[in-house]
C-alpha cells in the first residue's frame, strides 16, 4: 500500500471514528451475523471494527457509481428520527426518490398500484394550483386538501420514481424490515447501514456501523451521494 493510498485509508477512518460510527449495541442485542465485526467492549457497548466497515463501505460505494453511470435510480429509505433529515436531503441532492417516513407497503412489490396514486396526487396538486378546486364545495375542498396532505406525507419523496428502484439505501434494515423483504421479493439489491443488533445476511451490501445517531448516519448518506454525483456522466 503506497503512502498516499494508506494516509486515505487512515483519512477516512478517522472520519468514521469522529461521527461515532464505531459505536454498536450492548452485547444481548448482538445479532449473530455482525459478530466478526466486533472490535470489543466499552461500558458495556460493542465496538465496531471500523477497518472491516472500510472494507465494506468501499464495495458499497463502487456498486452505487456503476449504478450511476446508467443513471439508475436509487432509492433512500429512512424513517427513524435520526435519520429522516439526512436521507430527504442526500437524496434530493442527486435527484434521487425517498422515503423518509413511514414504507408505503407495495411501493415495490405493487408498483403499479402506487404508481396510480402518485398520479391522483399530482392530479390534485395541478388542480389546486390553477385554482380548478372552487368549483367544489367548501366541505368538499376541505376533504380534497386533507386528501392532498395525506398523499403529500406518503408520496412526494416518490413521485420521480416511474419504475421499480435498481436499489435501494436503508437505514437500519433491522426497523425497515418490509422495504427490505420488498426489495429482495422483487430482486432489487440493497444497501444498508446496518448496526450489531441487524441480520446483515439479508442485505446486499451491509455497512456494520452506528445506524442510530445522526452524525454517523449523515457521514455515511453524504459518502453514497458522493460515490452517485462521482458515477454520474459529465453534462456536454
Amino acid at each position: 500500500m503506497t503512502e498516499e493510498k494508506k494516509a486515505k485509508n487512515n483519512d477516512i477512518i478517522d472520519s468514521m471514528f469522529k461521527s461515532g460510527a464505531h459505536f454498536g449495541y450492548q452485547k444481548s442485542r448482538r445479532d449473530a451475523s455482525t459478530t466478526s465485526f466486533i472490535f470489543g467492549t466499552k461500558n458495556k457497548v460493542e465496538i465496531i471494527d471500523l477497518e472491516k466497515t472500510k472494507e465494506q463501505l468501499e464495495k458499497a460505494l463502487e456498486f452505487v457509481t456503476n449504478l450511476a453511470k446508467t443513471g439508475k435510480q436509487v432509492l433512500f429509505v429512512g424513517g427513524k428520527s435520526e435519520a429522516k433529515t439526512a436521507i430527504k436531503i442526500g437524496a434530493m441532492s442527486i435527484d434521487m426518490p425517498y422515503v423518509d417516513g413511514r414504507w408505503i407497503g407495495g411501493a415495490i412489490t405493487n408498483f403499479i398500484e402506487i404508481k396510480k396514486r402518485i398520479a391522483k396526487f399530482e392530479d390534485l396538486q395541478k388542480q389546486k394550483e390553477k385554482g380548478e378546486l372552487s368549483k367544489y364545495t367548501k366541505k368538499e375542498r376541505l376533504l380534497i386538501d386533507r386528501e392532498i396532505d395525506n398523499l403529500d406525507s406518503m408520496f412526494s419523496g416518490i413521485v420521480s420514481m416511474r419504475e421499480a428502484p435498481k436499489a435501494l439505501f436503508v437505514i437500519d434494515p433491522k426497523k425497515e424490515f418490509i422495504a427490505v423483504a420488498e426489495a429482495k421479493k422483487g430482486g432489487i439489491p440493497v444497501i444498508a447501514l446496518a448496526n450489531t443488533d441487524c441480520n446483515i445476511k439479508l442485505v446486499d451490501y451491509p455497512i456494520v456501523a452506528n445506524d442510530a445517531s445522526v452524525s454517523s448516519i449523515s457521514f455515511f448518506v453524504t459518502e453514497i451521494v458522493k460515490a452517485y454525483k462521482a458515477g454520474k456522466p459529465a453534462k456536454v
